[in-house]
Formats: C-alpha cells, sequence, structure tokens
C-alpha cells in the first residue's frame, strides 16, 4: 500500500476580497505523478506553495510524512547571486566524485549541453549575479534534480526550456522513483509524465486519472453529465476532445471512462481546421506570393546563422519552426518582417526576400509591447479597430474578442498597468488579430499563457484564413496549430521534417553521438572516475567473451568450407558468413581498444 506522503485538510486561501481555495481536501502519496491546471490568477501556485509548506493556509492545515525529503521549484529561485554555478550545483564535492555520479553527468548534459556547461561564460565557475532569469532558472532546477527526493513540486519546470530540454527533463522524471507534483502549461509535457491531474477552479479543485488527454476527456464528460458550464467553455472542450480522438489517438492510449461516451460527444464536431477552405481564402486575401527566399544567407553581427536558403512560404501555409538556440529561428523572421514592413527594401546579408504585393503582417515576438498603463483593455483593443472580420461572414466587436480570450466584461476596464504578464501577452495576440493581418509571425505564443487561453486561441486560429509561421517550444501547440514543421538544425540549413518534432529530436541525437568521438578531452575532468573505470573494465570483459566465441565461430566456418570444398553455392554462402563474421570481430576489436585506454587512465 502507497504510503501518504502529504495531507491537505479543508485548506482555505483568501487575498482580499478573492476566494481562491474553499475548503479543499487532497493527498498525495509515494509514486503518484500530479499535474495541476487551471486559468492564471485561479490559485495552482498558491495551492502548491502551500502544499510544500511555504505559504500558510488562511484555514485547514497541511501536514508532511515524518522525516519526507521535498524538493521544490518555484517561479522565483534563491541563489547566492556572488556564487558561482559550480558552488550552488555541486557544492563542495571534488570533480572526481561529482563526475563519477551518473545523476549529475546525466542532469548537467540534459539542462547544459555538456559538463563544462558550454553556453557559459566561465564553465562551472561562472558567477551567477550577470546570468539571465532563464540561466538561473536552469541551475536551481539541475541543483534540484541531483539530490534524491520523495516529493519534488515543480513550478513552470518547461520555462526557458528548448525542445530537447523539455524531451530531456520528462524522460528524466519518467524514470525517478520520487511522487511528483507540476504546474505547467505544457500539455505534451503532462502527457508525458502525469498519471493524474488536478483541474483548480473557482476555489475548488477537480481530480482527474490520467494524463492531459484523459482528462480532456473526462472534463468534457463530466460537464455533458452536469450539464452546468456555459455554452462556449463546453464547445471548446468538444473541439479540443475531437482533435484528439481523431488526429492523435496514441496520446489516449489508457482512457479512464467510456469510449462510447467520448464518440458520443464528438459526432457532430467537425475537424479543426477546413483547410481547403482556409485555402481557398487565403489564396482570395493573398495570391499566389507571400514570402520567397532565393539563396538567402541570415546573419547576427559576424555570425552566419543561415546560408543558401531557398523556400517558400505560401497562401495558407501554416508552418512550424523548431531548433537549438541560437540557430536563427528567430533571426530569419526578424528578415523577412524587415523585408516586408520596408517594402523589399531592406534586405538579408546575401539572397533575395520576395514579399507579395498584399501581405499585411503581425509578428507577435517575445518581448511584451508596452502600452500605455493607464489604458483601460478594452480601449487598448478598440486602439486597433472596434470590430474584426473572422473570414467566412464571421465577425466580432472588441468586447466579444476580448471575452473569448478571458477579458470578461468587468475585467475589460481593468487598467493595463494592473494586468500580470500573462493578461498582458494575451492583450499584445488580441491587438495583432485585431489589425486582420493576412500573415501572422508568432514568435514562443504560449509564454505566460494559461491552458484555456491557449485552447481559445487554437480555436481563433483554426478559423483563420492567411500563413503563418509559428516558433514555439510547446509540442502541442505546433502539432495543434501547424501543418508542416521546418528544422534549424544548427547547421546553417533549412529542412521540412516530414515526422515533425519527434524528427527533429532524433536528428539531433544522430547529430550529437556523430560529433561525441571527436569531443575534446578536456570536456572531461581530469581525475577520472572511479565508477567509469569500473563500468569499462566490465565491458572489456565482455567484448573479450564475445571475441572468444566469434574466434570459435570462424574455426566451425573454416571447417565448413573445408567440408563442402567441391560445392561452390555452399562454400558462397558460408564465405558470406565468414566476411560478417570477420566485420562484428573488427568493431568488437575496436571497441576493445577504446575501452582499454579508458581503462589504464
Amino acid at each position: 500500500m502507497a504510503v501518504n506522503l502529504v495531507n491537505v485538510e479543508a485548506v482555505g486561501k483568501t487575498y482580499g476580497t478573492r476566494t481562491l481555495l474553499d475548503s479543499v481536501s487532497l493527498g498525495v502519496s509515494e509514486g503518484d505523478r500530479i499535474g495541476v491546471v487551471g486559468r492564471n490568477g485561479d490559485g495552482k501556485t498558491t495551492l502548491v506553495r502551500m502544499l510544500a509548506r511555504l505559504e500558510e493556509p488562511d484555514s485547514g492545515r497541511v501536514t508532511h510524512q515524518g522525516g519526507l525529503r521535498l524538493g521544490v521549484l518555484t517561479q522565483h529561485d534563491s541563489l547566492d547571486p556572488a556564487a558561482t554555478v559550480r558552488h550552488e550545483v555541486v557544492g563542495d564535492r571534488a570533480d572526481h566524485e561529482w563526475a563519477g555520479d551518473a545523476r549529475i553527468r546525466d542532469v548537467l548534459t540534459g539542462l547544459f549541453g555538456g559538463l563544462d556547461l558550454p553556453g557559459f561564460p566561465a564553465g562551472l565557475d561562472t558567477v551567477i549575479g550577470p546570468l539571465s532569469g532563464g540561466e538561473r532558472r536552469r541551475i536551481a532546477l539541475a541543483k534540484l534534480l541531483i539530490d534524491e527526493q520523495d516529493l519534488i513540486v515543480l513550478d513552470e519546470p518547461t520555462n526557458h526550456l528548448d525542445v530537447e530540454g523539455i524531451a530531456w527533463l520528462a524522460g528524466h522524471l519518467q524514470a525517478r522513483r520520487s511522487a511528483l507534483v507540476v504546474v505547467t502549461h505544457d500539455r505534451w509535457f503532462l502527457d508525458q509524465v502525469c498519471s493524474r491531474m488536478w483541474d483548480v477552479q473557482r476555489g475548488t479543485v477537480h481530480e482527474y486519472e490520467g494524463g492531459y488527454s484523459d482528462y480532456v476527456f473526462a472534463r468534457a464528460e463530466r460537464e455533458r453529465i452536469a450539464a452546468t458550464e456555459e455554452v462556449k467553455r463546453q464547445n471548446l472542450v468538444r473541439k479540443e476532445l475531437a482533435w484528439l480522438r481523431r488526429g492523435a489517438p496514441a496520446r489516449t492510449s489508457k482512457p479512464r471512462f467510456r469510449i462510447e461516451a467520448a464518440n458520443a460527444l464528438i459526432e457532430d464536431v467537425p475537424p479543426p481546421r477546413d483547410t481547403a477552405e482556409l485555402m481557398r481564402f487565403a489564396n482570395s486575401r493573398l495570391g499566389k506570393t507571400v514570402f520567397d527566399l532565393e539563396d538567402v544567407t541570415v546573419t547576427a553581427g559576424p555570425k552566419q546563422l543561415l546560408r543558401h536558403i531557398t523556400w517558400q512560404l505560401g497562401p495558407g501555409d501554416r508552418v512550424g519552426l523548431v531548433g537549438v538556440n541560437g540557430a536563427g529561428k528567430t533571426s530569419l523572421l526578424r528578415a523577412l518582417a524587415d523585408a516586408a514592413t520596408s517594402g523589399g527594401d531592406v534586405q538579408p546579408a546575401a539572397g533575395r526576400v520576395v514579399v507579395g504585393k498584399t501581405v499585411k503582417l503581425a509578428y507577435l515576438s517575445q518581448e511584451v509591447a508596452e502600452l500605455d498603463p493607464a489604458w483601460r483593455v478594452l480601449q487598448a483593443v478598440e486602439s486597433v479597430r472596434q470590430r474584426v472580420d473572422l473570414g467566412k461572414g464571421r465577425e466580432m466587436t472588441a468586447g466579444q474578442l476580448c471575452e473569448k480570450f478571458g477579458f470578461t466584461k468587468e475585467k475589460q476596464w481593468t487598467p493595463v498597468g494592473d494586468l500580470s504578464g500573462g493578461e498582458r501577452r494575451r492583450l499584445q495576440v488580441l491587438r495583432l488579430l485585431m489589425d486582420e493581418p493576412n500573415v501572422l509571425f508568432l514568435d514562443e505564443p504560449t509564454n505566460d499563457l494559461d491552458i484555456e487561453t491557449l485552447t481559445q486561441l487554437e480555436d481563433l486560429l483554426d478559423g483563420w484564413p492567411g500563413s503563418m509561421v509559428v516558433i514555439s517550444h510547446d509540442r502541442y501547440f505546433l502539432e495543434r496549430t501547424t501543418d508542416r514543421v521546418f528544422a534549424l538544425l544548427g547547421d546553417q540549413t533549412l529542412r521540412m521534417l516530414p515526422r515533425g518534432v519527434d524528427e527533429y529530436l532524433e536528428r539531433r541525437r544522430a547529430m550529437e553521438e556523430a560529433a561525441a568521438p571527436a569531443a575534446p578531452a578536456q570536456a572531461r575532468p581530469k581525475e577520472r572516475a572511479a565508477a567509469d573505470t569500473r563500468a569499462a573494465k566490465k565491458e572489456l570483459q565482455r567484448i573479450e567473451r564475445q571475441l572468444d566465441k566469434a574466434a570459435e565461430k570462424e574455426k566451425a566456418l573454416h571447417a565448413r568450407i573445408a567440408e563442402h570444398a567441391t560445392d561452390f553455392a555452399k562454400v558462397a554462402e558460408i564465405d558470406a558468413e565468414l566476411r560478417a563474421l570477420r566485420e562484428e570481430r573488427e568493431d568488437l576489436e575496436m571497441r576493445w581498444l577504446e575501452l582499454a585506454d579508458d581503462a589504464e587512465q
């Protein structure tokens, strides 16, 4: 029977006149993997902070099992700015000690790309003070993960991680024994690591079995039975359910309720996008040319990021762009945007960008545009346009679009200066769409947006007729909103990936494995870890046994050749076996030599 690690009993929490949590009772047991979702401001962070006893409830109580080993990643780190990365992450461990620990090696490689922290100016000896918020957050996460815990509590751990980092973190957490409670808006990540969900809504917490996809199914079923939620919310859930059931069935290998009920819910729900209709409309708005790149080279200062790129973004194309940090994703979008806003006068370092005459571009950058803090939300939207044409005869007022993006009638009168980071991001997206663009560039559009807002944005983009390029580390959002994925693999090229992000990760792994033998010797500490030496000797013994067996088999094959000397067909068959065996033996001998060097050092 699983041991209970944390008990939350009738907990309540109020800020001012707003009740975030009202008599909530929950428990976390050994082996639990719990994802926490809900709208921004509904109390997710407050709940996990009280769970970790970083914040006291107004009523009720939170109890921990005696001796509980707890690891917590909050949204604000407590790192010493005067300390080095080495001091915060590995402490006073000697090089040979931490380098011999497989977990520490895995964490440093997974989060930083190598034991010597290649992205930091002085590697492990880099001082923390001048580092960015994203770099500090990765350091705090590494510090937490190298230790052993009974329970790990993570608040937005995927922020500032790229696609590879998120995939690594998911695999790392799957392999750990620790119980887990995680707040995140990354729905792919929730599906990978969670087996239960907590949905924080209006002061209460609803519990569901399964990952995010199972949660969508179960929530849609609960709302169908209860029939108490407003129609627009129910319709959005049903639409996402339809996409999950039809477009990505592998996500839902373990549904927790009757599949018949799920299918009944989506009988009358059409596919998310009518691609043919959108293409026709996009052609009428854009013509044949949107962006044509001819032998283009993109630079950032003296650094050449992309070289000899020939590519076309056509009318109605929906493209996802993935790649390693610094490969040039944002630089590529900026080069296209500069060409568009200058009427083709501003061109990249080499080559040419041809921009369609009817292109009207909206570019959502990673930086939140500054607005007059005294403006009201509705005023900020109406300053762009009073009404917006969504295509196919659909039209919305500024107020209606505000409501669709979670700004209720009361919230529409809130001063912009009082909005949270996520709300300002929502407002920025809103203002872009109000300007009725026919080409959208979205650079990390999911930053600071909660899951409900993301589904509303996805729903809106489903019916948006135009061309779109999305840069995002959110795999779920990429799959949901785009039709093709292109990758910048760090080799100055742009490649289409038919199998999307999975193919990108495979290619990146293959590139790293191919580069591994050529890695400089200084990438490993000078003192050889005893554990590595033992492992090398153990594998040497295994290879020696394989070589002995290969020698015996080779001897037997020679005997068979002599036995069938007059049967040329049989000799040819045995000779082919012999050649394959010799190649296998040569590979084993080469590996033996490499390991022998390692074992002697």
